[in-house]
């Protein structure tokens, strides 16, 4: 799977639940054809330039960093076994990064991390240490029906 992006003082980390299979097969962060994330991190201005998913890696020079709740599974959410979501692993790492957020990529990494049925988008009320947690809609395709760029917006 995909090795975490992530160093200490980010502005913002986002988080998903695993890595496609697509994006283990080639090795790159959200890059099937129906993604959004690359073209919504742009519009929203969270870079100033449009990456691709082979850039991942320069989305450090923005402040942004990326990890998933399963570290050692890819495929749809639907087929993520409960016990492949390392909850403790992924707090650990926010502590020692100190993100200013956590941005959840979907409601689905959201419910598993704060152990809830139903979360809202937006700013929760939890936090880790002093990194706020943001729920921000799925960029997967899988997700279009519940799509709404304007969280993103209001990550920062």
């Amino acid at each position: 799977m995909l090795p975490d992006l992530l160093k200490r003082n980010l502005r913002v980390v986002i988080c998903g639940t695993a890595v496609a299979n697509y994006s283990a097969k080639v090795g790159s962060y959200y890059a099937g054809a129906g993604n959004k994330f690359w073209r919504v991190l742009f519009e929203v201005g969270l870079t100033p330039v449009m990456l691709n998913s082979k850039d991942y890696q320069k989305l450090l020079k923005y402040g942004i960093g990326l990890t998933d709740l399963a570290k050692n599974k890819a495929g749809p959410d639907s087929k993520i076994p409960s016990h492949a979501f390392d909850i403790e692993r992924f707090k650990k790492k926010i502590q020692d990064c100190r993100p200013k957020v956590v941005c959840f990529n979907g409601k689905k990494a959201a419910k598993i991390y704060l152990r809830k049925k139903y979360v809202e988008f937006g700013l929760q009320k939890e936090q880790i240490e002093s990194t706020h947690l943001f729920v921000a809609p799925s960029t997967s395709r899988a997700a279009n029906r519940w799509w709404d760029q304007k969280w993103w917006q209001e990550i920062l």
